[in-house]
């Protein structure tokens, strides 16, 4: 059961921790749908690393309140609300996929708090000046962040049905992911324990609505609300070559931009290959 936290504007955040509750504090924040319960290492894995993994549901998703009209950096927010709290001074964040934008605003609106940062095959701001942001783009992925345009009701009608088929038949959603993705991401999904941990994590982020599915489209396709270029936190940044959702050429434009960010684009890797280097994520994070 998760331990529910109230921000200052009155709404309440669906949180856990796994791992060793006195080892060193890490903001988890899932992928896009998704949940407190997303992909992680496990608490045994976690207790021997000397981690503290700290998972929420992003508003809308789970068992969190909506926040109408969020974007990117209000993640920081929350994060702050959550770490104080949980009594925590400084902490690490990670964030995969939709997530990692959101980690980047720790980085960037939290640096004093925020020790280092991990953006696991991210995307670039929707603005991103001089960047192709469709190239390489799987056709699903440029539809729906092309109806943002039309806006909340746009988006609103295009995802609700979306899911209801998903909270219908998870395994079904995770299943078909293989007609949709590269040899390398093929792989990673025919690991049944990853397709379960999939299943899960969709299931719980979309089980009461789609809210939180429509405001990370809208806010993904919206200004971030700060600048790569004022990031001054230590910053990790992964993406595998070969990625169809998230095209790695969204990462290299970050890494020219987050001054001193450390860039690792392995050729023989794609989107779901962020679930292979957790482990070795989370060591750099708290190093």
């Amino acid at each position: 059961m998760p331990t529910f936290i109230r921000t200052p504007d009155g709404r309440n955040l669906a949180v856990e921790s796994r791992g060793d509750p006195r080892g060193r504090p890490v903001f988890l924040l899932h992928g896009t749908p998704g949940s407190r319960h997303g992909p992680a290492p496990r608490s045994t894995v976690l207790y021997r690393m000397g981690v503290r993994l700290i998972t929420f549901d992003r508003p809308g998703y789970g068992d969190s309140d909506r926040r109408p009209g969020r974007r990117v950096g209000h993640a920081a927010q929350d994060v702050a609300a959550i770490a104080d709290a949980l009594g925590l001074g400084e902490f690490a964040v990670v964030g995969r996929s939709g997530g990692a934008p959101h980690a980047l605003s720790c980085a960037a609106l939290l640096g004093g708090r925020t020790a280092r940062a991990v953006a696991l095959v991210p995307l670039a701001p929707r603005d991103a000046e001089g960047l192709d942001w469709f190239h390489g783009m799987t056709e699903d992925n440029v539809l729906a962040y092309t109806i943002a345009a039309g806006g909340p009701r746009a988006v609103a009608t295009a995802f609700e049905g979306r899911a209801a088929a998903i909270r219908a038949d998870p395994r079904a959603t995770v299943t078909s992911m293989h007609a949709m993705v590269p040899g390398p991401d093929r792989e990673v999904l025919a690991d049944a324990a990853i397709r379960a941990l999939l299943v899960r994590n969709f299931a719980e982020g979309l089980r009461c609505s789609a809210d939180g599915w429509v405001d990370d489209i809208l806010a993904l396709s919206s200004p971030w609300e700060f600048r790569p270029e004022d990031i001054r936190t230590p910053v990790l940044l992964w993406h595998g070559a070969q990625d169809a959702f998230a095209p790695a050429h969204h990462t290299r434009w970050l890494a020219e931009r987050i001054p001193g960010a450390r860039l690792e684009v392995p050729s023989d890797q794609a989107h779901f290959g962020a679930l292979s280097v957790f482990t070795w994520a989370l060591r750099w994070a708290v190093a």
